[in-house]
């Protein structure tokens, strides 16, 4: 009972990391990567993992110190809020401790303390814990974390010939270890009975599926060794039952090559690749078949010319808010071409300006505040709908969204408070914004409270489009290309630049006559600069 204590012990000193909501009102977070591997020593705010929400990706600290004791889920995975993702040890003795007593902790932490002695045992390599096993009642054999008990008629057999095989090797007689009886150890090493128990015991049991002889007959782990026996459950950790779950392999046909017969994810990966691997010659192999059979090639190569991505992540959220924006704003979109030569060459003057050094000037930047200067002629404009109450609320404040392309999907961080800046105030936060974005570590605050958006869809070669407002926003201008083409000025046909801009709106809050105010404004500055001046 010594050992059983001390296996015990540990499980009063895990402690569960759950997946917290790193934003305002988030049910689930992908996990992308992980920073620590089980055995690894933490420490309070150190970060173990970095996770993907429906806004931002983000790195998770740890609130405790110890030692890991189990990751619960894989990169790539998604988890409900809430769930516990990692386990610590911040216990004393089990910190410490080798590789055996690790595994009977391990096993007490989801057995019980009389299960946890008998791995602990069998760990250390005892003969006790060997006869101990094999008289142990039914329901009694202890498995790997977390799936109970499984009951059945043998106790690890195919583990006993083994050992008496061992012993042969090692000039230590031919004494049938592999008898069921307690009293097999005795048996004289000349005797011809035992001698056929071995090659009985490897035979299936009466309504067997002939699991053993798949798993043990071939012994391609070079011992022999059947990953579970029948009415034996195979022992492998939740991550690796997942894996193969989701490669749709059969944990009793694979060859464990872990300790402890314990089933690991490259034991899956190979049993998938075998599993794979014959299916091609089959094919070919396989003789005529009826016409009725005949399109069958045809529907295996159309699946290989098709990719399936799982919609997750920004990807997922963004899909959600432009469908829910779709059907709930009713969405009126207006053009205009405007004459943008004037506004080309402040932009060439303000990157010569002392005052605007170390800031990135871009055409954006004035589409920016002339957009900010329409809405100051025009309140009205930036509001949103309440649709509980069924109430306009009137924003007295511009949080400007700029839409950003970035690995991960399209996200739209917004600048806070852009109406009370200054032109370069504006530009470096604009510029802050896009290499936060870029960079993947735009915060999801970053991402809420956005009252307007403008998307520059001219950077991909494109004149104008139709854009779709962001949830509880009232507009969103799109910014064209500025291309150099032939135009009427001064009554004259000059090579001039001009773009094309697209105000899409909520028909609820602005009507056509605001709308197209507003618009006309945003036109009016980018054609004549000095506009922002007068109209401030």
């Amino acid at each position: 009972m010594t050992n059983s204590a001390q296996a015990a012990q540990p499980a009063a000193g895990v402690r569960e990391f759950k997946m917290p909501d790193v934003g305002e009102g988030l049910t689930e977070a992908e996990i992308l990567k992980w920073y620590v591997q089980p055995g690894d020593t933490v420490t309070d705010g150190q970060v173990v993992c970095e996770v993907e929400t429906a806004k931002a990706a983000v790195e998770l600290p740890i609130p405790f110190d110890g030692v890991v004791h189990d990751l619960r889920f894989d990169e790539g995975t998604t988890v409900d809020v809430g769930t516990p993702i990692i386990t610590v040890d911040t216990g004393g003795p089990a910190a410490g401790s080798g590789g055996g007593d690790s595994s009977a902790a391990q096993a007490a932490l989801e057995t019980g303390s009389g299960a946890a002695a008998e791995v602990a045992e069998e760990a250390a390599g005892t003969e006790e814990a060997a006869t101990g096993e094999e008289a142990e009642p039914e329901g009694r054999q202890p498995v790997l974390v977390g799936y109970g008990v499984a009951t059945g008629s043998t106790k690890r057999r195919p583990r006993k010939p083994a050992a008496a095989r061992d012993a042969v090797a090692g000039g230590a007689g031919t004494a049938p270890a592999a008898s069921p009886a307690p009293v097999a150890s005795a048996a004289p090493a000349a005797s011809p009975a035992p001698v056929a128990e071995p090659a009985a015991a490897a035979e299936p049991a009466p309504g067997d599926d002939g699991a053993g002889e798949v798993n043990g007959a071939s012994g391609v782990n070079g011992q022999g060794e059947p990953s579970a026996v029948a009415g034996s459950r195979p022992l492998a950790k939740p991550p690796v039952r997942k894996l193969a779950k989701d490669l749709g392999i059969d944990l009793a046909t694979v060859v464990p090559s872990g300790p402890d017969g314990i089933v690991t994810r490259d034991d899956v990966h190979a049993a998938a690749a075998r599993a794979a691997a014959p299916a091609a010659p089959a094919a070919a192999r396989e003789p005529a078949e009826p016409a009725a059979f005949a399109a069958e090639p045809s529907a295996s190569a159309g699946a290989a010319r098709e990719t399936r991505v799982p919609v997750k992540g920004v990807r997922k959220a963004t899909a959600q808010a432009m469908v829910d924006s779709a059907f709930t704003a009713p969405h009126v979109t207006e053009f205009v071409t405007v004459d943008v030569t004037r506004t080309m060459k402040l932009v060439a003057g303000l990157k010569q300006d002392p005052d605007m050094a170390g800031v990135r000037i871009n055409p954006l930047l004035l589409v920016a505040k002339a957009f900010l200067v329409a809405i100051r002629r025009h309140p009205e404009v930036n509001a949103s709908w309440d649709e509980e109450r069924q109430e306009i609320v009137r924003k007295h404040y511009v949080n400007l969204g700029i839409a950003a392309a970035t690995p991960r999907g399209l996200i739209v961080p917004n600048i806070k408070d852009a109406h009370d800046k200054t032109l370069p105030e504006l530009a470096s936060a604009l510029g802050e914004l896009v290499a936060t974005a870029r960079e993947g570590r735009t915060s999801p605050a970053a991402m809420s409270g956005g009252t307007v958006t403008i998307t520059n869809v001219g950077v991909f070669g494109v004149d104008t489009g139709t854009p779709i407002l962001n949830p509880g926003e009232s507009a969103i201008l799109a910014f064209g290309q500025v291309r150099e083409q032939p135009w009427v000025h001064k009554g004259k046909v000059k090579p001039r630049h001009v773009t094309t801009l697209a105000l899409s709106f909520d028909h609820r809050l602005v009507d056509g006559e605001l709308g197209s105010k507003v618009l006309a404004d945003i036109a009016a500055v980018l054609e004549q600069p000095k506009r922002l001046m007068l109209w401030q």
